[in-house]
């Protein structure tokens, strides 16, 4: 054979191997894109089973309730029936509340001030997102820089600044004070923010989130003031 011949057999062959590479990958990548949505689709089916399993809970607590209203020999109505109003009346935020719990930290990133980055305070839209995910993982009472939240809180984005009930969050640095009904309930919550997302979207938006142990006892105030209607009138 000829030099020549040996040239184009050896380029022949270097564009056999890169077109066999190329559908290699390509039959592949499907095959990695199919596993990593099999993984979502289960991490979602477990979140909507954690949900059924609180619902549950929440239908067999009630359910107690009522059974108890309906028992013909309970002995102590009143009692009973002031447990249903100081829970409503927790529920509501009217009463302190003090139990296991953890502290979240949210705070200026320093690398970036240092830098002369621009700090605003934490979006409505991130907080929201905090907050229903703090809910999901049974969240008895959460207080945002000293505001208690309620069954009514809005969270909303007022001139640029984000609002609790029409009180804007002033600072930077705020602390979230997160009560829940057990200590366990406590340390679930906290290795879950620790293995979410969150940190890295705070420090997106150049804040820093601080995820602290878990305490066996934490207090958190009651709402500001509670609207009282003393009588009411025809006009």
């Amino acid at each position: 054979m000829t030099k020549k011949m040996y040239r184009n057999i050896t380029i022949i062959s270097f564009i056999i191997g890169f077109m066999l590479a190329v559908q290699y990958n390509t039959v592949q990548n499907p095959t990695e894109r199919t596993t990593v949505d099999i993984w979502e689709i289960r991490q979602q089916l477990s979140e909507e089973q954690e949900r059924h399993s609180e619902l549950l809970t929440a239908i067999s607590e009630l359910s107690e309730t009522v059974s108890k209203y309906e028992d013909a020999e309970f002995d102590n109505p009143e009692v009973l029936l002031q447990q249903t109003v100081d829970q409503l009346k927790e529920r509501a935020g009217i009463l302190p509340v003090e139990g296991p719990g953890l502290t979240l930290t949210v705070g200026a990133s320093p690398e970036l001030m240092g830098l002369g980055y621009e700090i605003k305070p934490v979006s409505p839209e991130l907080l929201i997102r905090l907050i229903n995910d703090l809910n999901r993982y049974n969240a008895r009472a959460i207080e945002v820089d000293d505001k208690r939240l309620s069954y009514n809180s809005a969270i909303r984005d007022i001139n640029g600044k984000t609002t609790i009930n029409s009180e804007p969050i002033q600072n930077t640095d705020i602390e979230i004070n997160i009560i829940t009904y057990t200590y366990e309930q406590a340390e679930k919550m906290k290795n879950h923010l620790l293995a979410s997302s969150f940190q890295d979207e705070f420090y997106i938006d150049n804040l820093v989130l601080t995820i602290h142990e878990a305490e066996q006892n934490i207090q958190i105030d009651s709402v500001a003031s509670v609207p009282r209607i003393k009588y009411l009138s025809e006009k």
